[in-house]
């Protein structure tokens, strides 16, 4: 356990970033879900709509620090293939 006021401040601050953290993450993973519920019924409208709502959000956990970009990177290039190969309406 800490002794110093210092140290037991640094845990305080953890435990609450932690949380925001795993928020931030999380919203991050409901978008990403979306997108792929969207594509699963083969609508692209609606696949598209998703992916333009969820792609900010990805980046947004790039500058939080809660995700690394090539992570992003790499699930948003993925996302779009599989929108583009959706056939038109």
């Amino acid at each position: 356990m800490a002794h110093h006021k210092s140290a037991k401040k640094r845990i305080r601050q953890t435990e609450r970033r932690t949380d925001v953290n795993r928020a931030r993450v999380g919203r991050i993973r409901t978008f990403i879900k979306k997108v792929e519920s969207a594509l699963e019924t083969g609508d692209r409208a609606q696949a598209l709509e998703a992916f333009k709502i969820a792609a900010p959000e990805m980046q947004a956990g790039i500058n939080k620090g809660v995700v690394h970009k090539n992570t992003v990177a790499r699930k948003i290039s993925r996302l779009s293939a599989r929108i583009k190969a959706l056939p038109t309406a």
